[in-house]
């Protein structure tokens, strides 16, 4: 049952870090790829919560792939955001998988931020890039500078979020013990469930990088993090930029 998950405090008695893992889930836990597009890469619609991948973005879920498709998976799941069904896009077709589309992994409804200024095709779109970033960065200092999401005014509040996080990746856990899978969700939704697997209070507490590779193994009494924030595969895609 998920409610045997709840309280990360309490540990299997035979294997208290789940390192066999034939015993629990081991949940690949990744941030989608940049969404923040280039002034010609937009079209204004007056609608950015749901935006496309940015040509960035897209370099960074090609990156991924080439650091997961030799490992073998039993299962994906997605947010139903395009920018997450998109950076999976790449690795499932790899692998030959299809996305299971999960309402409740949808990132933080967030309130009001501050206004993005309406362009039209013939403006210079340059702005409009600049404030979607700045507005991105004025979430991050708000609620990383909290620890939570009720600092922004009329959000989701930030441990109803938290909640129905943990209650929707313990559901998937409690599904696939002893396989390996892929979770494609946001900077929010993964703090909230790593903030659980830790005992922490706060429910923002680490800057979720663009396709970063965050690990949980999760058995029917424990969660544990194995790994956090790894962005290796971007490291090696910067080099060769460069």
């Amino acid at each position: 049952m998920v409610a045997s998950l709840q309280g990360s405090s309490v540990f299997s008695m035979k294997d208290p870090f789940l390192a066999r893992r034939n015993e629990a889930a081991e949940l690949f836990l990744i941030r989608h790829a940049d969404a923040i597009p280039e002034a010609d890469e937009i079209i204004p619609s007056g609608i950015y919560d749901d935006l496309p991948l940015s040509k960035k973005g897209r370099g960074q879920a090609r990156a991924l792939t080439g650091r997961l498709k030799g490992l073998s998976f039993d299962a994906v799941y997605s947010s139903p955001l395009r920018r997450c069904r998109e950076t999976a896009a790449p690795l499932v077709e790899h692998l030959g998988l299809t996305p299971v589309i999960v309402e409740e992994i949808r990132e933080i409804r967030l309130g009001h931020v501050f206004p993005i200024p309406a362009v039209k095709e013939s403006d210079n779109l340059d702005v409009l890039t600049q404030a979607l970033a700045a507005r991105q960065a004025e979430i991050v200092r708000k609620a990383g500078g909290a620890g939570n999401w009720d600092v922004i005014k009329d959000s989701e509040p930030s441990k109803a979020f938290r909640k129905r996080v943990v209650g929707a990746i313990d559901k998937i856990a409690q599904s696939h013990i002893g396989q390996r899978v892929l979770i494609f969700a946001h900077g929010g939704v993964i703090n909230a469930y790593v903030a659980e697997v830790l005992g922490l209070k706060k429910d923002f507490f680490f800057p979720c990088a663009n396709t970063s590779i965050t690990v949980v193994r999760a058995s029917n009494e424990a969660r544990v993090l194995f790994i956090l924030n790894d962005i290796a595969h971007l490291n090696l895609l910067q080099n060769r930029e460069g």
